[in-house]
């Protein structure tokens, strides 16, 4: 479907998941139950958090927010993938699918920057346990989530103000379910070096740097751990980082996979199955993660459920 004497399309077809038309009630029960337990585990990692005073720390206060922006990364694709696959229309405005690509990519990047900033709370608290109170202050705690945010929605918003010059003349048939940076610079018939460029650059400060401080901060702590002499002390800190590590890996290894192996232009298929791990069930896993592997978070939750079974 072209649109001639337009510089931009009105509107984009998101051709959804790879999956046979039979299958579709089967696929939308269980994706529907996967955002649903994604936005109640959340909710109640928030909840807890809010309600128990023990857990106002900075790993907790850190927590909350990667709990808020895994809602809401959730939030940006999957009611419209949900929606498409039970209607016969599966189209997206333009404007739409702009403002998909900035909220994806912001809420994309803020995750990265939030589970550096945690990271980074593991690695005071076991290699400087003494300072830590006197490092892990308040203000910090505030200036690393706003920067966070500051540097996630400049990156957002470069990236969409590049992708709205482009021009889109030709086939708006976009073979994912949803508006994807990488899929629609294919679409577009303008030149995309500059974008490709700035992708390139971006996702070394945003991907690439993140990562390598989560790797040397964990290199210290393993470091750390090794020199503790007691098994309790060397257990203790085993199980403060063993929740954040799992995310991490569950993160930053659908990432790799999907843009260090990236697949071959005839075929998206694997690019749209990695998309459904890390927009839906990397979000839904980390609430199961924090409450299973953290003994606090088990504890608070424990309290708050017998104050109310008694109450």
């Amino acid at each position: 479907m072209g649109r001639e004497n337009q510089s931009s399309m009105s509107e984009f077809l998101l051709l959804g998941l790879p999956i046979q038309p039979e299958q579709k009630g089967v696929f939308f029960a269980l994706f529907l139950g996967v955002y649903l337990a994604t936005v109640l585990g959340n909710l109640l990692i928030l909840l807890v958090i809010r309600l128990d005073p023990h857990l106002h720390t900075p790993m907790y206060f850190f927590l909350s927010h990667l709990a808020f922006t895994d809602i809401t990364f959730s939030s940006v694709t999957t009611p419209k993938m949900l929606m498409n696959m039970q209607t016969q229309s599966q189209s997206i405005s333009y404007a739409g699918c702009i403002s998909q690509v900035y909220f994806f990519l912001m809420l994309g990047c803020l995750d990265s920057f939030l589970l550096t900033s945690m990271a980074y709370d593991r690695y005071v608290a076991i290699c400087h346990p003494l300072h830590y109170i006197t490092i892990m202050s308040q203000s910090l705690c505030f200036l690393l989530v706003i920067v966070s945010w500051v540097l996630s929605s400049a990156s957002a918003i470069l990236h969409t103000l590049l992708l709205a010059h482009l021009s889109f003349c030709g086939d708006n048939l976009l073979p994912h379910f949803f508006c994807d940076l990488a899929t629609l610079l294919k679409l577009s018939t303008s030149d995309t070096t500059v974008n490709e460029l700035f992708i390139l650059t971006v996702g070394v400060v945003v991907i690439t740097l993140p990562f390598a401080c989560i790797l040397v901060s964990y290199g210290c702590i393993g470091a750390t751990i090794l020199r503790v002499p007691s098994t309790k002390g060397l257990y203790k800190a085993l199980s403060t980082c063993g929740s954040h590590l799992s995310v991490v890996a569950l993160y930053y290894g659908t990432i790799i996979g999907l843009y260090f192996f990236p697949s071959s232009n005839n075929s998206n298929d694997k690019d749209v199955i990695v998309a459904i791990l890390y927009t839906l069930i990397t979000p839904m896993l980390n609430p199961f993660i924090y409450s299973l592997r953290n003994q606090d978070m088990k504890g608070a939750l424990g309290n708050i459920l017998s104050r109310g079974t008694f109450s």
